[in-house]
């Protein structure tokens, strides 16, 4: 079984809900570093006619050779090759007449990957990145001893696309842009001591047939926990 499962949502060592009576099991007060978020947000546009420059094209099936492609190039699809994204010329501004925030400007980088076929029908793709622009406004702390880091998580829809020449192509996408103000951290939180870890729960095609409604709890299941159940049946 797992954490989710209907079996552990009621045991004191597990993550869940929490309520009046559960706070009555705390054992301590512990020390943890962790990345504290200090502020985030999310902005999503469609950039069209976009010129994206890839680097070497390479083929996407080792079988098709190592040879040059040869025109025409077909555009087939593009897509974001990762989701995180490199921010550069990170500008922070506090403002004075809104304490703790500031404004942001910087350039972040989204990896594409490009998918295109050639005159004999042979598959490659070429690397390339999508760079965006962004001017907001967020929450940063206050410098001191611990420095706080800003970083991105990023993702893009190919909406459409052509060749234009060499390894370059032209590109209309959607794009989803996370910024977050990040610093890594010591906290002080309270405890109910180490997780118990529970045993896993056997894979089974008949989960229904496997499980009676009358095991459950009579007190009220978390919906968390009701859901993860349902999902898994």
């Amino acid at each position: 079984m797992s954490f989710c499962s209907y079996k552990n949502c009621t045991t004191e060592n597990c993550p869940g809900a929490v309520n009046d009576a559960s706070c009555k099991g705390i054992k301590e007060k512990v020390c943890v570093q962790v990345k504290k978020f200090y502020d985030s947000c999310m902005q999503q546009e469609q950039l069209s006619k976009v010129s994206v420059t890839c680097g070497d094209f390479v083929p996407v099936c080792e079988c098709d050779g190592t040879g040059p492609f040869t025109p025409p190039i077909c555009f087939e699809s593009c897509r974001s090759s990762g989701y995180v994204g490199r921010i550069r010329n990170l500008v922070i501004d506090r403002m004075c007449d809104r304490p703790g925030f500031a404004r942001v400007r910087c350039n972040v980088d989204i990896p594409i990957d490009v998918l295109f076929t050639d005159s004999a029908c042979r598959e490659g793709i070429g690397h390339g990145t999508v760079t965006v622009s962004k001017d907001v406004l967020l929450c940063v702390p206050d410098e001191s001893i611990v420095p706080f880091t800003m970083e991105s998580l990023v993702s893009a829809i190919c909406v459409s696309g052509r060749y234009v020449s060499g390894t370059t192509f032209e590109l209309t996408i959607c794009v989803t842009v996370i910024l977050k103000v990040i610093a890594e951290v010591e906290m002080l939180i309270p405890s109910y001591g180490f997780c118990q870890v529970p045993p896993c729960e056997e894979f089974a095609e008949n989960v229904s047939d496997e499980i009676s409604p009358n095991e459950y709890p009579k007190t009220k299941i978390p919906v968390f926990y009701r859901l993860c159940d349902r999902i898994r049946g």
